[in-house]
């Protein structure tokens, strides 16, 4: 039967009454239907399947990057957040195109934003909305939880993550394709926010007011999605030394020193009043939970290498104790595996990523999936849907880690906005024989593809014209190659 319940208030009906005198043709002109399958009812006569076609509509987006590797169902990940990304971009990057919702969530693009920038062109699409973001900002006095804003209910308060979004979507298009000109078009917008949240402070810790937080731990139950075990206040004080952190980059590539100045010391000092709130001199956290260090060692928010150990070291005995699954939700999903990484802890960063069993990123593929999900158990190992209301097959917010593939599992990445500068990193892993990656950079096409046989690592670069790339392969030297195809062996 079609699920229908987690649809919420939305129908996803047509009615069509046939003429009945010869073919007819029904197809909405200003509607679209999210689904993954159609029930039809009353049809006249025999109705076989491949009658009916299914019309895949989304903004008109040209693809630009893929990865591929051995393993059949990271592959299969991979697809789902590809068809995901597709079926939420309708104008305006949506969180879910299924349910009565179907909203331009700043949370959902502020992590995805950078594997949508791999997958598609999409920062004709993503800079019309920012724009959008800034008139709603600046009509509402802060950046809403969704944009276009639409007061559902009553109340609009600021929110780490999702109000971030207004710094960070910026700073990820202009990374990713050199262009400056969307840091000067949304600069007013990203002051607007830090500066807004840096009076909402107590000592530079963000410890008040209402906060989405890690939305969706796997821990949290199906009527309360933000009871989270990483507490809110971590989350959101994090959160401010980051978009203080990357504004201060944007003020000083724009030319506005005095404002880099301004924002690099307030950066430093919510940095500062994190590690005195939520570290011990040891380098443990308050809130013992993956996306606590992970937010703590990719944001670089810990004092010295003494501490990174201590606290890359008990992230990697939270997942092993965790049996290598997931314990992360919107907000730690992207960086843990990076911030893994960071620490040396490849071989736990692959098992996080290869591992099958709830909650973990193939589980949903094991399950027949074929969109990212908003749970990470939207569908129970019995085969019940999730009973809680958000319950969404198709949400690509969890689907980050692709960009994780893309970067690290296949190694291509830039080294300099726009990728003028390339760097070419693979780290084999998991079991994996080989993998690849391949992007239309704003210079031309850029590969990288590797293959492991034995002890021998084969890895094939493609530089495009122009631009140069940095080569960091395993237990080898960093080295400077120009534009061509090159081989490494080793």
């Amino acid at each position: 039967m079609l699920a229908v319940r987690p649809l919420r208030g939305a129908a996803a009906l047509d009615r069509y009454t046939l003429r009945g005198d010869g073919p007819e043709t029904y197809e909405p002109r200003f509607t679209t239907h999210g689904f993954r399958y159609a029930q039809i009812d009353d049809w006249p006569g025999e109705l076989d399947p491949g009658d009916v076609e299914a019309v895949v509509c989304h903004t008109d987006m040209r693809a630009i990057g893929d990865f591929a590797c051995s393993d059949p169902l990271l592959d299969r990940l991979h697809d789902n957040v590809r068809w995901s990304m597709r079926g939420n971009y309708v104008g305006l990057p949506t969180d879910c195109p299924q349910r009565d919702e179907r909203l331009g969530w700043t949370g959902d693009i502020q992590v995805f934003a950078p594997a949508a920038a791999f997958l598609y062109a999409c920062a004709g699409p993503l800079t019309s909305w920012l724009a959008d973001l800034a008139a709603d900002q600046s009509e509402a006095g802060t950046v809403p939880h969704y944009v276009p804003w639409v007061e559902l209910k009553p109340g609009l308060t600021p929110a780490a993550a999702w109000g971030d979004a207004a710094v960070l979507v910026p700073w990820v298009l202009y990374e990713r394709t050199g262009d400056l000109g969307v840091l000067a078009a949304q600069y007013a917008s990203m002051t607007a926010w830090v500066d807004q949240i840096a009076t909402l402070t107590h000592d530079h810790l963000w410890d008040e007011g209402f906060q989405f937080g890690d939305w969706l731990d796997p821990a949290a139950p199906p009527d309360h999605p933000g009871r989270a075990r990483t507490d809110h206040a971590l989350v959101a004080t994090a959160c401010h030394a980051w978009t203080a952190r990357v504004l201060a980059r944007a003020a000083e590539l724009l030319g506005h020193a005095g404002d880099a100045a301004r924002y690099t010391a307030l950066a430093d000092e919510v940095r500062a009043a994190f590690r005195r709130e939520f570290v011990t001199p040891s380098g443990r956290l308050a809130c013992d939970t993956q996306t606590a260090y992970a937010l703590a060692l990719h944001l670089d928010l810990l004092d010295g290498p003494g501490q990174r150990e201590r606290a890359g070291r008990r992230l990697v005995e939270l997942v092993a104790a965790d049996g290598h699954r997931i314990g992360t939700g919107f907000v730690g999903t992207p960086l843990v595996c990076d911030a893994l990484c960071s620490v040396g802890a490849y071989d736990t960063a692959y098992a996080l990523l290869t591992q099958r069993e709830c909650p973990s990123w193939l589980y949903p593929v094991t399950m027949g999936a074929t969109t990212v999900w908003e749970r990470w158990d939207s569908m129970l190992p019995d085969g019940r849907v999730n009973p809680g209301e958000m319950t969404s097959f198709n949400h690509y917010a969890l689907g980050a880690v692709a960009d994780f593939l893309h970067r690290t599992v296949a190694g291509l990445a830039p080294a300099e906005p726009g990728y003028r500068r390339l760097r070419v990193a693979p780290r084999p892993g998991g079991g994996l024989t080989h993998a690849s990656a391949r992007l239309d950079t704003p210079y031309g096409p850029a590969a990288v593809s590797w293959t492991l046989d034995g002890g021998t690592l084969t890895v094939t670069a493609t530089v495009p014209p122009g631009t140069s790339a940095l080569v960091e392969l395993p237990g080898a030297e960093p080295r400077e190659v120009g534009a061509g195809t090159h081989t490494f062996v080793g």
